[in-house]
């Protein structure tokens, strides 16, 4: 009786030798696998009942595919959020003026983004888990139905971004050519991976359909990850002697991480961090002043709302010199904080940010003049109605010419009259701002483009033609690294702090070598492949051995009692 009580508590896959009492010590590790298995499936499939080990179901399977999809769609999501973060303040800008609502939106679609990704990939994990286990694959409602929420979330998020901010699609499509190689390692790295999963079940299933389709995909992926470095043409993969000159810094309405944009502050920050260019904005008020601001109207950069309630919304052009030098242009930098650099700043900063009004063209001119430093503006039309709707072109240019500063610093962008000016002020360096066309009777010798809207090969061809390439607006050292490889002149930026201290691209990569890389990279993933599918063998021969002493002692088992 004792000897039929001892085979009752003996799992179903020990082996002979343990219950004769051979390997008596191992039964600790046994435990604590099967525990660590039920853990799993307790989180997965909400069931804490211990099974036997199984081939998972076709539905089980389904949804395992599925956690896999998502977990690369949420990924993907997840690496485009942080590629809109080098333009997200168009974005806050261009809310707060449809909305009235100020807020850093990269911290919520990153954050968001990265709690799907967590939780699809602890899901992926757990899955493969339990078919390398021989667990069943049951997802639990709460999960499909968490599944399908980040499928339906992330499927949003990319609907709104193609309706309403679909040039982001080209910021992705750089980032890839210029971050390639790297993805291209994680992605042999990650398929490899994938190998035990894939083998685990390719040994254990009798569909004999699912058993040779997925490695049959699974080889057409491989193979395509293996040769797709023929098609990468990222620019930093270039000989260390090839590289161009760094790029030099435009301060996109001057310094706006450190001071509030458009003002004397700003100037001085971006003076400070090294900008050779102001690259600002020029409106003309009501009595024929060129002031600077960005805006149609004064809401997100003054405290117009408390100065002239009644007034807030009109056009900035709208308002006299003296209503304008009412105005605070620090407050809404100080409270809203739109880099998130506000806090970073030192007491006597702060206190001169505190101070800081709308500056005058003149006033900027004078001090553009003092520091050597060039301008360049767009010029924006007074609404119908004002006074200098039809002369805003002639006021500018007259403000500038009765200021000492020389014409040579003078960057002029607008279109508008461009061919009077030239005649009025020979002088002034014509920046056009667009692409030169094959047929094109103009001499272009600088442009100033969006870095969107401009190929790697296009960059090449104008500076080839010794054309000066300015590209706006560059904030991240990714995006500053890229065009600097690809051999822009200048970058237009909010950044020049933090862009000044590169004395390199983030990575530059000799061509030789990461042909040897990607050689490597390749044989170690195929090596790995082999290996996990050979491993994967031995073990599903071990377990069928166990499973025959299971059912031989089954059998004695019967025969005994």
């Amino acid at each position: 009786m004792s000897a039929v009580l001892q085979f009752k508590n003996i799992n179903d896959t020990t082996p002979m030798s343990m219950m004769c009492g051979g390997r008596s010590k191992k039964m600790p590790r046994h435990s604590c696998y099967s525990s660590y298995k039920l853990c799993l499936r307790c989180f997965y499939s909400c069931s804490c009942t211990r099974v036997k080990r199984e081939i998972p179901s076709t539905c089980g399977c389904v949804w395992a595919l599925l956690v896999l999809c998502v977990f690369l769609f949420t990924l993907i999501w997840l690496y485009v959020t942080l590629i809109l973060k080098n333009d997200i303040h168009n974005l806050n800008e261009e809310i707060f003026r449809l909305k009235g609502i100020w807020q850093d939106w990269s911290v919520v679609l990153i954050t968001v983004a990265a709690v799907l990704a967590s939780y699809s990939v602890v899901l992926l994990l757990i899955s493969m888990c339990l078919v390398v286990s021989g667990q069943p694959l049951d997802l639990h409602w709460l999960h499909q139905i968490f599944v399908c929420f980040c499928i339906v979330l992330v499927s949003l998020g990319i609907i709104g971004l193609d309706l309403k901010w679909d040039i982001e699609w080209t910021a992705v499509a750089i980032s890839l050519q210029a971050t390639s190689p790297f993805l291209h390692i994680g992605a042999v790295i990650g398929v490899s991976a994938l190998a035990w999963v894939l083998a685990g079940y390719f040994w254990e299933t009798k569909n004999k359909v699912l058993k040779y389709l997925l490695p049959l995909v699974y080889i057409i992926l491989v193979c395509a990850l293996f040769v797709s470095p023929v098609f990468i043409s990222s620019p930093c993969i270039i000989k260390a002697s090839e590289l161009p000159p760094k790029p030099w810094f435009m301060g996109h309405r001057g310094a706006p991480m450190l001071a509030p944009e458009n003002t004397m502050s700003s100037f001085d920050k971006m003076v400070n961090s090294g900008g050779k260019v102001f690259e600002t904005d020029v409106m003309v008020s009501w009595d024929g002043i060129p002031f600077l601001m960005h805006d149609e109207t004064l809401l997100r950069t003054t405290n117009v709302k408390e100065v002239f309630p009644d007034h807030s919304r009109k056009s900035c052009s709208n308002f006299t010199w003296s209503e304008l030098q009412e105005l605070n242009t620090s407050e809404w930098f100080l409270q809203k904080n739109p880099f998130g650099t506000a806090g970073s700043l030192t007491e006597d900063q702060l206190k001169e940010a505190m101070q800081q009004k709308i500056p005058s063209l003149e006033e900027v001119l004078i001090a553009c003049e003092k520091h050597n430093i060039s301008i360049m503006f767009d010029l924006r039309q007074p609404p119908p109605g004002h006074p200098y709707y039809e002369s805003f072109v002639n006021v500018t240019v007259n403000t500038i010419l009765n200021t000492s500063i020389r014409h040579d610093l003078i960057l002029w962008l607008p279109d508008d009259e461009r061919e009077d000016v030239i005649k009025t002020a020979p002088g002034f360096k014509q920046i056009y701002g667009r692409r030169r066309e094959k047929n094109d009777t103009n001499i272009l010798y600088d442009v100033n483009l969006s870095y969107t809207n401009i190929s790697l090969s296009e960059i090449r061809w104008y500076r080839g033609d010794n054309i000066s390439v300015n590209l706006f607006v560059v904030n991240k050292p990714w995006l500053f690294s890229y065009v600097w490889c690809a051999g822009a002149t200048s970058v237009t930026t909010n950044a020049c702090h933090l862009l000044k201290d590169l004395t390199q691209p983030i990575w530059l990569m000799d061509p030789d070598s990461y042909l040897i890389i990607w050689i490597v990279a390749d044989v170690l993933a195929l090596v790995h492949i082999i290996w996990a599918f050979f491993v994967q063998r031995a073990c599903s021969r071990t377990r069928e051995e166990e499973e025959s002493e299971a059912v031989l002692l089954m059998m004695i088992e019967n025969l005994v009692a």
